[in-house]
């Protein structure tokens, strides 16, 4: 059943106190009304106000002011507003001050104390730990317990916390399901719903499990709110199906009326692929160049451009999906913590990271289209701080980008042709003169990536590298430290089993031909012993059918070369002998001669 949506429009308020700024532009007048609220101006609970005025977060952003009186209130929302604007306050602040805590009356009077309460579900795992921090920072005086639950961590400690008890859930669709299915993660007490980036988990498929999550939560008293940045058709049909007359609220700044954020400076460039690095290298010794995400499309992009910039001096790391959990939280904690000032990063890192000081933005490519790019940029130029974005356009890439330019209205449907040595380079990004493509060795003051430490977070790599093609002492083809490898393994005894080169010539692929006539006798169980130690013998003979076919294995028996002709009648002698060969000749002395 479909219900309708309430659009909330927001009308410029008079200003009686100025009438002639009031007259000339009423808008104004509203923004800086509007900015001299605070969050106790909404009835938001003291404990939340002085936990964010502890962090210096007095003042709502556009989003949290027109989002809070609805929220608070215990309606749906539907919220949109430009990456970077505070979303995640605009639904963290009615999730804190709606749930009961341990410390509230009325905590044991709950039907399951220490169930989740509330369930924020975001695509990434990157995003997850961002939601959830901000979230404990505005919690932290109500005593609330926040639980963050993603994959690529074990299993066992987040199982650990949710049977502790508490109170807000914020993860990824993956491992909540695969919680819930353990019957670990209980929903049935939750009341509030928050799905952020909604248009993201279109994008990544996550959209069915985002719905199975939501059936299982009770619909009566639920209060879901969905936020994004861009609202797409997919998903407002899941809100229309989900939610019950949800408000719509599309925030702005009404400064900042464009598509992209007005405090991002967007530059564009049409450069060589066999340039790119050495313009970075140039832009990355820019005059007040702080922190800097480079995006590229492509995770092996990702790994050569950040080694190409740790050869040139730079402290650089790098974020993609195909690393372990954690490397990249290794990555993200040196980013945050200045030990390193360059992240190179898919688009996993598009969303989410809200690193502050982020002063520029660098796409070695053309975004895929302009979704990706906003997000992309929106790194940069973040609660209310300035930045710089840089595209670099490939020749291939001008027809997507003039899609990319009509759609935001950039008014750069041609990039100016680009390279490491033009002069407006310098000039646009106040690069001083003479710099080259290598950070002089007086200006590495990073740490670097490795001064960070290496969490084990005892997730999936960490059973990868127990056992799977990762470590050297693996049965299937590993060529380990013992040299007993398995299948296609050069054992160093020559004695594998799995298609092994062995020494007696008697191991095939995965079976072993068992000599029935003489395997059994002392004289040979010696030289066998001895064969296995020491490196094969070059004068060792062929067995067929488990006899020797050589003067070594009549030797063995005391018998001369010359008795070893078969008699006439006898069964082998029905099969013409081949020729025995020996490395390093065709025959010798005592070859027979071909039958």
């Amino acid at each position: 059943m479909k219900v309708p949506m309430t659009e909330q429009t927001t009308e410029p308020s008079a200003a009686e106190t100025d009438t002639t700024l009031a007259a000339a532009d009423p808008e104004l007048v509203e923004a800086v009304e509007a900015s001299s609220l605070t969050f106790a101006d909404f009835n938001v609970r003291p404990e939340i106000v002085e936990a964010l005025a502890a962090k210096g977060i007095t003042t709502p952003f556009p989003i949290q002011a027109e989002t809070l009186p609805i929220a608070l209130g215990g309606y749906d929302i539907i919220g949109q507003a430009k990456t970077g604007t505070g979303k995640t306050l605009g639904f963290g602040i009615p999730a804190i001050q709606r749930v009961t805590s341990p410390d509230d009356a009325g905590y044991d009077d709950l039907p399951a104390p220490g169930a989740p309460q509330a369930l924020i579900v975001a695509p990434t795992r990157e995003l997850a730990v961002q939601v959830a921090s901000d979230i404990k920072v505005a919690a932290a005086r109500r005593g609330i317990r926040v639980a963050t639950i993603y994959g690529g961590r074990a299993y066992e400690p987040q199982i650990e916390e949710l049977d502790r008890g508490v109170e807000i859930v914020v993860g990824t669709p993956g491992r909540l399901i695969d919680l819930h299915r353990q019957r670990h993660l209980k929903l049935k007490n939750v009341n509030i719903v928050v799905l952020d980036e909604a248009d993201e988990m279109l994008d990544l498929g996550f959209l069915p499990d985002v719905e199975t999550l939501l059936s299982a939560v009770p619909e009566v008293g639920r209060q879901t709110m969905l936020f994004s940045a861009t609202m797409p058709g997919p998903v407002v049909a899941m809100a229309r199906r989900y939610m019950s007359k949800p408000t719509h609220i599309s925030a702005a700044d009404p400064l900042d009326e464009g598509i992209t954020k007005k405090d991002i400076r967007q530059l564009v460039y049409r450069a060589h692929h066999l340039d790119k690095d050495e313009v970075i290298a140039r832009l990355l010794q820019a005059e007040g160049r702080g922190r800097t995400i480079v995006f590229t499309r492509t995770k092996r992009q990702a790994d050569r451009l950040s080694a190409e910039l740790q050869s040139r001096g730079f402290a650089a790391g790098a974020i993609h999906g195909d690393l372990g959990q954690g490397a990249r939280e290794q990555a993200l904690r040196a980013f945050r913590n200045e030990k390193i000032d360059v992240l190179v990063a898919t688009d996993v890192a598009a969303r989410g990271i809200d690193v502050t000081d982020i002063t520029h933005v660098i796409n070695l490519t053309a975004p895929d289209d302009e979704k990706a790019y906003l997000h992309r940029v929106g790194r940069t130029g973040r609660a209310g701080k300035t930045g710089i974005a840089v595209t670099f356009v490939d020749w291939e890439d001008m027809p997507k980008w003039k899609l990319i330019d009509k759609a935001l209205g950039l008014g750069i449907p041609e990039p100016i042709e680009t390279y490491s040595s033009s002069p407006h380079l310098y000039e646009d990004l106040d690069i001083p003169k003479g710099t080259k493509g290598r950070l002089p060795r007086h200006k590495r003051s990073k740490a670097g990536l490795d001064a960070e430490e290496l969490e084990d977070l005892g997730g999936p790599e960490k059973r990868k590298s127990s056992g799977g093609r990762g470590d050297r002492d693996s049965g299937r083809g590993g060529r380990g430290g013992d040299r007993e490898g398995g299948r296609g393994g050069r054992s160093g005894d020559r004695d594998s089993s799995r298609g092994g080169r062995s020494g007696g010539r008697d191991s095939g692929r995965g079976r072993t031909r068992t000599d029935d006539s003489s395997r059994d006798s002392s004289q040979e169980s010696a030289p066998a012993a001895e064969g296995s130690a020491a490196p094969r013998s070059r004068s060792r003979r062929r067995t067929r059918g488990g006899e020797d076919t050589g003067s070594a294995g009549q030797a063995q028996q005391g018998q001369p070369a010359e008795s070893a002709a078969p008699s006439e009648g006898s069964e082998s002698a029905t099969q013409p002998r081949r020729r025995r060969r020996r490395r390093g000749g065709s025959g010798g002395e005592n070859a027979p001669s071909e039958s």
